[in-house]
């Protein structure tokens, strides 16, 4: 769905803030923390810091206000009092804020404590891979471009990427149209316009990218018991490019997005 100028300036408010969690938590030492220690934390720093709204907690019966992915968990996995974050895994957090009507959608993979290489390789290919994916973002470029440049990266270090799992539109809803697959074929799919606004979520897998949902219906893992890692941004379409809503204070996107 296309936004308004007044609309997009309200969902940069929503994305600003969002920015502004994760910059949070890049202070806080995660090893040792329950993760519904980290989710309270975060549920307390968006409604009294932030006098905003935790856009996740109660959609689709979920009780909790973000999603915590530990090592071989790919996505939606929930915060539990007695899953202990330990020095060297690797976990995502996905988290949602809405803000005057508006939803904001992003996710960081965090290396706790001492990570092995090859998590650490995986997490910034991961990394690499969505600003890869932005990169492709501009006006008359195509939507299956996105999923093209995010898979071609992925497979090029020896990783794949999921395909179950996608970004998605947002906006006044957390999930609108168009669909933002990590998978496609270039020069493909709807013309992206100005004004659109959506997420680019990719989840990259050490191995096969076949996944497998647990007993709970929420947490999904890695089929063969490998490592997985995401990022998440909310993106929109500009005149000349791309803006990334939740962009946080130290990333540098065009350093990130030159790794070939």
């Amino acid at each position: 769905m296309v936004k308004t100028a007044d609309e997009l300036a309200l969902m940069r408010v929503s994305g600003r803030l969002l920015a502004s969690v994760f910059e949070m938590l890049d202070e806080q030492d995660l090893a040792g923390m329950s993760t519904l220690a980290v989710n309270d934390m975060v549920d307390r720093f968006i409604t009294t810091d932030l006098q905003a709204r935790p856009a996740s907690k109660g959609q689709y019966g979920f009780a909790y206000v973000l999603n915590c992915s530990i090592n071989q968990v790919v996505c939606h996995g929930v915060p539990d009092p007695g899953q202990v974050i330990r020095d060297g895994d690797i976990i995502n957090l996905d988290i949602t804020l809405e803000k005057n009507g508006f939803i904001a959608d992003s996710s960081k993979t965090y290396l706790v404590g001492t990570v092995s290489p090859p998590a650490r390789r995986l997490v910034q290919v991961a990394q690499e891979a969505m600003w890869k994916g932005i990169g492709q973002v501009r006006p008359g470029g195509r939507l299956s471009d996105i999923g093209f440049a995010i898979e071609k990266h992925a497979k090029k270090h020896g990783y794949s990427a999921v395909r179950e799992f996608c970004g998605h539109g947002i906006g006044r809803e957390m999930h609108e149209e168009p669909e933002v697959m990590n998978f496609g074929r270039a020069g493909a799919g709807p013309t992206l316009r100005e004004g659109m606004t959506f997420t680019i979520e990719p989840m990259i897998n050490q191995g096969t990218r076949k996944v497998e949902t647990l007993d709970d219906g929420w947490t999904v893992v890695t089929a063969d018991g490998k490592l997985s890692a995401q990022f998440e941004h909310t993106v929109a379409v500009t005149a000349d490019g791309v803006e990334v809503l939740t962009l946080r204070r130290d990333e540098k996107p065009g350093a990130v997005r030159q790794r070939a």
